[in-house]
């Protein structure tokens, strides 16, 4: 079997670890260093395309529909949501990484035919966290796949979102009638908790990893 090759690293901000971008053959995955298991990996990302049309699906007949992503990754989410809108939508895209950005503009772009170049994505090159505090009835759909989900962090920083206050503020940025929805690695019943205690009503939905129905279970939350 092929050896994975390393295409690239980059440092996590604050000193919390590096991510290595690597390849073998038609596969991509994304590791954390010194981390066991893939942050990511091109062969898993049904989930990923899930929290687009979950939401996106929702808000489509809006005439110029505002959606917010919070974490670019290997562009899954993006593509997904771009399919699932017209032409007249605005994507933003937070990622705090900006390698992880110029890696969807080279090699790792392949996959999903390059959704960081359509005119209708917008690239911010920082936290998610700020976009929401800064936002005020802007987005008819945030969707936010940030680290593990609210059950778990690979970085410090990336537990706010799921906060009370990160939660607020999700919902302070949403027009009237729009959605959040919060991708995670697996079930967390005390965050289903304090959505409804934010205001939200809410639905989690459970997606297998693969595109073929097997795989991890995923959780996606939609909140509204």
């Amino acid at each position: 079997m092929a050896r994975f090759t390393v295409l690239g690293t980059a440092d996590i901000p604050n000193q919390q670890g590096q991510l290595r971008l690597l390849s073998r053959n038609d596969e991509f995955t994304i590791k954390i260093a010194g981390v066991p298991g893939d942050l990511m990996n091109s062969r898993m990302h049904a989930s990923e395309d899930a929290l687009a049309t979950l939401a996106c699906n929702k808000i489509k007949s809006q005439p110029k529909p505002q959606v917010l992503i919070g974490g670019l990754g290997m562009g899954f989410t993006l593509r997904s949501a771009l399919d699932s809108l017209n032409k007249e939508a605005t994507v933003t895209v937070a990622e705090l990484i900006n390698e992880v950005v110029e890696w969807n503009k080279g090699e790792l772009g392949q996959l999903t035919n390059y959704p960081v170049n359509d005119p209708r994505t917008k690239i911010h090159v920082g936290d998610v966290g700020d976009v929401l505090r800064q936002a005020s009835s802007q987005f008819d759909a945030i969707l936010l796949d940030v680290d593990n989900g609210p059950e778990g962090h690979t970085a410090e920083d990336n537990g706010w979102i799921y906060t009370p206050a990160g939660l607020k503020a999700a919902k302070s940025a949403l027009r009237p009638g729009g959605i959040v929805a919060y991708w995670s690695a697996g079930i967390d019943s005390a965050f289903t908790t304090r959505l409804v205690k934010a205001g939200f009503k809410t639905k989690p939905v459970t997606v297998r990893a693969h595109t073929n129905g097997k795989g991890a279970r995923h959780v996606i939350w939609l909140a509204w």
